[in-house]
C-alpha cells in the first residue's frame, strides 16, 4: 500500500498541491466526532485537556500540560479516496526520551490499523502550517471506512482543518462499547511517556482492545492529586475511573495527604462507579540500591490501605490494580528510561488491564 505524505510548509523539501477538489472541514463540524476531550465544547474548540474555567485555578506547569491534547480522538465513517490534514505546532519537538513521533505525532488509523503518523520538524512555529495529504485510497472502489486520528501526546497542535475529496461522503463513528469514557488520572506514564507515538499510549491500545472511549489526565511530573484536579476528575461523568498518581509525589507523606481525600471527593460526587487505583509500575532503579525503591513499596502499602479500608466499609466498586503485575521487574524491556514505558510496556500495561476491564464493566 502506498502513502503519499505531502508536507506544505516553507522547507526545502518539493512541496506538492493538494487538490483543488479538496473539501475541508474545521474540527468544530458536526459531521466529524472528538473523543477524549470532556471540555471541548466549553473551550470553543481549543484542543484543552481541562476547562478553561481552571486556567488560573490549577497551578501553571498543570495548565501547560493540559494545552498537549494526550487521548484526544477525530472519529468519523468516510469513503473518501482522499484524505487530508492542516496542522499547527507552537513549538519544535524538544524532548531527550520522546522523539518527534512520540511527542508531536497525529496519528492515523484506518479500520483499527495504523497507517501513517504526521508530525512537527525542527522548524515547527506558530504559524507554519503542514498540510499532509494521506492519500491511501486513490484508484479504489469507494467503500466506507472507519478512520481514527490520535492527537499529540506532549505538544500542543492546532488541527485547522480536515480534508476530503469532495465525492467523499462523511458519517459519525461506530459507536463505544460503552457511552461514557473510562477516565484515567496520574503521571507522565499516564500522559504517555514514553511511547514512539500517539496511538500507542497505554489507554489508546486499551481502547482499540475493548472499543471504549477514554480521557487522559496525566500530567507530566505534576500528577499529585491536588483538591482542585480530584474535583476536576469528579466533573466528568465516566463509566470508571483509573486512579495512578502516586509516583509524582515525592514521599510517602505526600500521597498520604491527598490519596484519600482523591477518592473521597471522586465517590461524593459518583457513589457507585468504579475505581481502579493502580499501583507505581516497576522501576529500574529498584533492582539497585536507590532509595527510591523503599519509597514506592510504601506507596504501593498506602494505596492498598486506602483501598482496603474502603472495601471493608461496604464499598464494593474499589479495586487495586498491581503495577508490577502489568509492568515488573522481570519486564524491564518495557522501559525507556528506567521509568517510563516504551511501546511494549505501554502493550503489556494494556493487555494486562483489559482482563480486569472486561470483568469490572462487564463488557461483553
Amino acid at each position: 500500500m502506498r502513502i503519499f505524505l505531502v508536507l506544505f510548509a516553507a522547507v526545502a523539501l518539493a512541496a506538492q498541491t493538494p487538490e483543488p477538489s479538496i473539501r475541508w472541514l474545521p474540527i468544530t463540524s458536526s459531521e466529524l466526532e472528538v473523543n477524549g476531550l470532556p471540555w471541548f465544547a466549553q473551550n470553543q474548540g481549543e484542543l484543552y485537556r481541562l476547562p478553561l474555567s481552571l486556567r488560573e485555578v490549577v497551578r501553571p506547569p498543570v495548565w501547560n500540560l493540559a494545552q498537549s491534547p494526550s487521548g484526544a480522538r477525530l472519529r468519523f465513517r468516510t469513503d473518501a479516496t482522499s484524505l487530508a490534514i492542516r496542522v499547527e505546532y507552537p513549538s519544535a519537538p524538544n524532548m531527550a526520551n520522546m522523539h518527534a513521533f512520540g511527542q508531536t505525532g497525529v496519528d492515523l488509523y484506518v479500520d483499527g490499523v495504523y497507517l501513517t503518523t504526521v508530525v512537527a520538524d525542527k522548524d515547527a512555529a506558530p504559524g507554519k502550517l503542514y498540510e499532509r495529504t494521506l492519500d491511501n485510497f486513490a484508484g479504489r472502489q469507494r467503500t466506507e471506512r472507519e478512520i481514527t486520528l490520535y492527537l499529540s501526546l506532549y505538544k500542543p497542535v492546532k488541527v485547522l482543518g480536515v480534508g476530503f475529496d469532495k465525492g467523499a461522503t462523511i458519517a459519525r463513528a461506530k459507536p463505544f462499547a460503552q457511552s461514557k469514557p473510562v477516565v484515567f488520572y496520574g503521571t507522565s506514564i499516564t500522559q504517555g511517556g514514553c511511547a514512539s507515538r500517539s496511538g500507542m499510549s497505554y489507554q489508546a491500545i486499551l481502547g482499540r482492545i475493548l472499543n471504549i472511549d477514554f480521557v487522559n489526565l496525566g500530567f507530566s511530573g505534576n500528577g499529585v492529586g491536588e483538591p482542585e484536579m480530584a474535583r476536576a476528575v469528579a466533573d466528568i461523568d465516566a463509566s470508571a475511573y483509573v486512579l495512578d498518581f502516586s509516583q509524582n509525589n515525592r514521599t510517602v507523606d505526600s500521597l498520604e495527604k491527598v490519596y484519600a481525600p482523591f477518592l473521597a471527593t471522586l465517590r461524593m460526587k459518583h457513589p457507585e462507579k468504579p475505581i481502579l487505583a493502580i499501583t507505581p509500575i516497576y522501576s529500574a532503579r529498584e533492582s539497585s540500591g536507590d532509595p527510591t525503591r523503599l519509597e514506592l513499596q510504601k506507596m504501593r502499602d498506602h494505596i492498598r490501605k486506602i483501598v482496603a479500608e474502603r472495601i471493608a466499609a461496604g464499598d464494593r466498586n474499589f479495586q487495586v490494580v498491581e503495577g508490577t503485575d502489568l509492568l515488573g521487574p522481570d519486564r524491564g524491556d518495557g522501559l525507556v528510561d528506567g521509568t517510563h514505558p516504551n511501546d511494549l510496556g505501554f502493550q503489556w500495561m494494556a493487555e494486562g488491564l483489559a482482563s480486569r476491564f472486561r470483568k469490572f464493566l462487564a463488557l461483553r
